[in-house]
């Protein structure tokens, strides 16, 4: 199968639109404008159950839909868009509503970018100590576009608000300064929407560092799902594999990092084949997704997403809280309903496929995973923990939230037992003091918030932002 592309600008000529009518079609080119959309031929004819595409899951996850977008925010491009209106002034209402629904979520470009001789370096993130993740510039776009995706921004206009890594080099270099990192995340966008020649480039300058302390490499894709022919019938294909074989020959641990959303994903002979090809090259492969209302909000779903995978070969690795950003208010679930998903399958399959973890959320302070609901002197609270956190010193330290059954994410919840605040927000940290990382936080907030006054925008910043 040769790859093709349909966006807002060929998606007429998709034929299976045709049983949509004209009013759906128009409401695709109304939330396009706003959340990227882009799908292609194998979404379009292998994936997608069109006699039930309204309750179909990846028609959900990757086709714009008038219920992604909040009704006043719809309405206004809507009726910009049909008063005729230029170009300049639906742009300037498209960046508005962009920059009320939290852009870049967990202060990624404020909190995360490190620096290189006193200068930041865009396209890097350093987060947790072990870890660097890297974007690549040539890697920022994907074979298709989901609608819940929580880098929406990269896909976008808003070139303030993206990662991109030009220089394949300076990973190396920031490697090589910081002998604390054992794994390097390649993400974006999708790493692999790269030629052969491109990804070679960016694993060339990591294997190549002279760094001994480097132990994996991960690759963050989606095309497993959305463009299995990646690893099939690509003129590259069979370069693309030998790279994978070159990683994991020099040693080094190579894990693709699958985003898988729904088992219908894993149905094809496509994907089945090439899963089988990945791993005969050394390379293991992980999966994630966050659990996403209207897609996989249901126990028996995850329990078949596991155990499928199990049995081709893939580790099942987490189970997320959709980021509060985006469309995040049509997917989210409270995370009361979210742990009971996660527990009731959990508990129906085999210790193989208990290596996933969640569900968790990836907020501000580190990876936060809901461990339980106890019952303390006949009151229910929420269990927490850290899987990762800014300071190590966090890590696997229980804490607890009063009980919410409404609550989607952690600024939601209010710490029990009278406490006044989270530990994490102490000074006793280790990483900074309470004052300065409240302080660091506050001008991240400040930042989206004169960055909307200067556009003159009429628009509300999300609540999360």
């Amino acid at each position: 199968m040769k790859y093709k592309s349909f966006t807002l600008k060929n998606i007429h000529t998709i034929p299976q639109l045709k049983c949509l009518g004209d009013t759906a079609v128009s409401d695709m080119d109304v939330v396009g404008r706003v959340l990227p959309f882009k799908t292609n031929n194998y979404v379009v004819d292998e994936l997608i159950d069109w006699d039930n595409h309204e309750h179909d899951p990846m028609y959900t996850i990757n086709f714009p839909q008038k219920r992604l977008m909040a009704r006043q925010h719809f309405n206004r491009i809507s009726d910009l868009l049909k008063s005729g209106a230029n170009r300049s002034v639906i742009n300037r209402a498209v960046q508005g509503i962009r920059l009320g629904l939290n852009p870049h979520p967990a202060g990624q470009l404020e909190c995360n970018i490190p620096e290189l001789d006193g200068r930041k370096v865009n396209g890097i993130q350093h987060k947790y100590r072990e870890t660097m993740l890297v974007f690549p510039a040539q890697g920022q776009t994907c074979h298709a576009y989901c609608t819940f995706c929580f880098r929406w921004p990269q896909f976008t206009g808003m070139s303030d608000h993206k990662m991109a890594l030009k220089q394949a080099e300076l990973s190396a270099e920031y490697l090589r300064r910081h002998p604390e990192i054992t794994d390097v995340l390649l993400s974006g966008g999708d790493p692999m929407i790269m030629n052969a020649g491109r990804l070679e480039i960016y694993l060339d300058a990591l294997l190549n560092s002279g760094y001994s302390n480097l132990k994996t490499i991960r690759i963050g894709t989606k095309s497993l799902s959305f463009w299995p022919y990646r690893y099939l019938t690509d003129k590259d294909s069979g370069k693309i594999l030998e790279l994978f074989r070159k990683v994991t020959d020099s040693g080094i641990h190579l894990s693709i990092m699958a985003h898988i959303n729904h088992y219908r994903e894993m149905s094809t002979s496509a994907f089945r084949e090439a899963v089988k090809r990945i791993r005969q090259t050394g390379a293991a492969i992980r999966s994630q997704s966050p659990v996403l209302n209207h897609v996989n909000a249901v126990s028996a779903v995850w329990k078949k997403m596991w155990v499928d995978q199990v049995n081709l070969g893939i580790v099942p690795y987490y189970m997320f809280v959709p980021r509060n950003t985006g469309a995040h208010r049509f997917f989210s679930i409270p995370l009361v309903k979210a742990f009971d998903i996660f527990r009731d399958a959990f508990s129906q399959v085999s210790g193989l496929a208990r290596t996933v973890r969640g569900p968790s959320m990836s907020a501000i302070h580190g990876k936060i995973k809901i461990d339980g609901i106890p019952e303390i002197n006949g009151k229910k609270y929420l269990s927490l923990s850290f899987i990762q956190g800014r300071s190590a010193d966090w890590v696997k330290k229980p804490f607890f939230a009063e009980y919410n059954e409404s609550a989607c994410w952690l600024d939601e919840l209010e710490p029990a037992f009278g406490d006044n605040t989270f530990f994490f927000n102490r000074s006793e940290s280790g990483l900074m003091g309470a004052d300065a990382f409240n302080a660091e936080i506050g001008m991240f907030s400040s930042a989206i918030q004169r960055s909307s006054d200067a556009a003159e925008l009429s628009f509300p910043l999300h609540r999360n932002a």
